[in-house]
């Protein structure tokens, strides 16, 4: 028998999926904070540090030109914000975790660490997991003893506007907070397409998108401001959302259910506009790509 062409072969053959590798140093100058190191590997980099409220703050858009994870891919983000520096990341858009055709796994490994001093603001637009998809995602961060981090994770189930449902394949997310080593919060995650927690009062109760957003520290400042921030929180949820404001550890931990990720973001920026002066001593300052 003939022998097949290897062109041939390897479309008979689907690729493992795309490793892609992003780290970041961010450190501190006298009047500033700049992007001091960035390697990547694969289709994940960034292209400038960018400064709408001065030096103080580098806002950083992490770009990610495949636009989405497919069963296989394998994406590292190492971010380390050295003492005294401050920054800033989000993304220009969503994140997607398509389908997947077999039994492999799209994967998201997220390492942030925020030195002696210094500043993290983490913020990704969400991660809509479409039917079928099968995605691990996970975050650890280490903050330094005086170190302030906000950051929050935001996840779609399915494609409620088109009428999708989450039916088939999982999510997977595994979280942990820690300051000098000892963890201020531990979240795991699983929702199975079609499982018991997407419709039960103990899961997401019927909700596609989930949300939680984290802040520390959450000093006396923070804790004599919370009734306040509770109740303007409340008085613009609407009767179908869910959200919580918790202390837990020295953390604020607020978390959300609701049909809208734009919602979701919404709330967790009313949240960050209250606190960011009392932690920062500055006033929020939302990056312009999310005007776009």
């Amino acid at each position: 028998m003939a022998s097949v062409p290897s062109s041939i072969a390897s479309l008979a053959s689907p690729p493992a999926g795309w490793t892609a590798k992003l780290s970041l140093g961010f450190a501190s100058r006298p009047g500033g904070s700049y992007l001091a190191r960035r390697r990547h590997e694969g289709p994940l980099a960034v292209q400038r540090a960018f400064f709408p409220e001065g030096p103080a703050v580098a806002h950083v858009y992490l770009l990610h030109p495949p636009g989405g994870l497919v069963a296989g891919d394998i994406l590292a983000i190492d971010v380390a914000v050295d003492p005294g520096a401050h920054a800033l990341i989000t993304t220009p858009a969503a994140g997607k975790a398509y389908r997947s055709g077999g039994e492999r796994t799209a994967q998201v490994s997220q390492r942030l660490s925020v030195g002696a001093g210094s500043t993290l603001e983490w913020f990704p637009q969400e991660t809509i997991v479409f039917d079928g998809a099968r995605v691990d995602l996970e975050t650890t961060i280490d903050l330094a003893a005086d170190a302030r981090f906000f950051g929050w994770e935001l996840i779609c189930y399915g494609r409620p506007a088109a009428g999708e449902r989450f039916t088939r394949g999982f999510c997977q997310q595994r979280l942990m907070l820690r300051r000098e080593g000892r963890p201020l919060a531990i979240d795991r995650t699983r929702i199975v397409g079609g499982g018991p927690l997407l419709d039960a009062p103990f899961g997401l109760g019927g909700h596609p998108v989930q949300g939680t957003f984290y802040i520390a520290p959450a000093g006396e400042a923070l804790t004599a401001v919370l009734a306040d921030v509770r109740a303007e929180i409340a008085e613009m949820t609407a009767p179908t959302e869910l959200c919580s404001l918790s202390l837990v550890q020295g953390a604020l931990i607020v978390r959300t259910l609701g049909a809208s990720a734009e919602r979701a973001r919404q709330i967790f920026a009313r949240v960050w506009t209250r606190v960011r002066p009392i932690l920062c001593g500055r006033q929020a300052c939302p990056p312009r790509i999310w005007l776009t």
